[in-house]
């Protein structure tokens, strides 16, 4: 890391010997638009996906902490794809995004909607990331499943004898206990989100006209196909910095919302 902030100003290309440049490579990365477009395409993606992606798991958790048959083959199924290698994800994905033979373009025929070029329309790709990013939701799950399971009885069966319903129930006693894990899922859940890499270099490769040009797929390519290795440190630390800015963020916004139990 410290070796990167002294190339942040050096214009080095891997072969030959970095050159001192000051800060041009700092200037370059607030006037270059592909840097601000990787930006724009990353915060995106993050901003969207992420609270689908809690509600989804939550909603997932609550039903797989129900007594049911095949409950733990159900959690299995759904934790499976965590262990999926991101490479093998992306080359099925491509298949069920395809927009002639794809899976998903057949099931939408089924109730009127016509194909989708969904990686070859600049507005569609990154709903079609957003889409392909509820399939590894098992982690946040999971770790629900966990919190769930702590939650005492004692409280749920307080608020019954006080008249609270179901709805009340959650909105009273599960959620405000869940908030630190809630917390939890959110933080990490935003950092994978910008840190995108892997999918979009297989299935995409930046494309159609940049909509999946990302953040860290953006500093790859100054990095190691441009052989900008000055400018690519700066790109990298600038998205350094504004991840960290946004989780402490996050860390000063939780104390007005995630409870936490006296003694915890």
């Amino acid at each position: 890391m410290l070796y990167s902030v002294w190339l942040i100003f050096q214009d080095w290309n891997l072969l030959r010997e970095p050159a001192f440049v000051g800060l041009e490579n700092v200037k370059r990365v607030f006037t270059d638009p592909k840097a601000n477009l990787s930006l724009y395409n990353s915060f995106f993606y993050t901003i969207i996906a992420v609270p689908i992606q809690l509600c989804i798991s939550f909603s997932l958790a609550m039903a797989l902490t129900q007594k049911m048959r095949f409950r733990d083959v159900y959690r299995a199924g759904f934790y499976m794809p965590i262990i999926v290698p991101l490479v093998a994800t992306a080359v099925v994905w491509q298949r069920v995004l395809h927009p002639e033979v794809g899976i998903l373009n057949e099931a939408l025929s089924w109730i009127g909607i016509p194909a989708q070029k969904w990686l070859f329309d600049p507005a569609l790709a990154k709903p079609a990331f957003i889409l392909m990013s509820f399939w590894q939701i098992g982690r946040q799950m999971v770790i629900f499943i966990a919190g769930l399971g702590n939650i005492p009885d004692s409280l749920k069966e307080a608020a019954s004898l006080d008249g609270a319903g179901s709805f009340g129930r959650l909105r009273h006693v599960i959620i405000p206990l869940m908030t630190p894990l809630i917390f939890f899922n959110m933080t990490i859940a935003i950092i994978n989100s910008f840190q995108t890499f892997t999918t979009a270099m297989i299935m995409t490769e930046g494309g159609p006209e940049d909509a999946t040009l990302f953040a860290v797929l953006n500093i790859y390519r100054n990095g190691f196909e441009y052989f900008r290795m000055g400018y690519a440190s700066a790109l990298a630390w600038e998205f350094f910095i504004i991840i960290v800015v946004f989780t402490l963020f996050q860390f000063w916004g939780s104390k007005r919302w995630v409870y936490y139990e006296e003694g915890a």
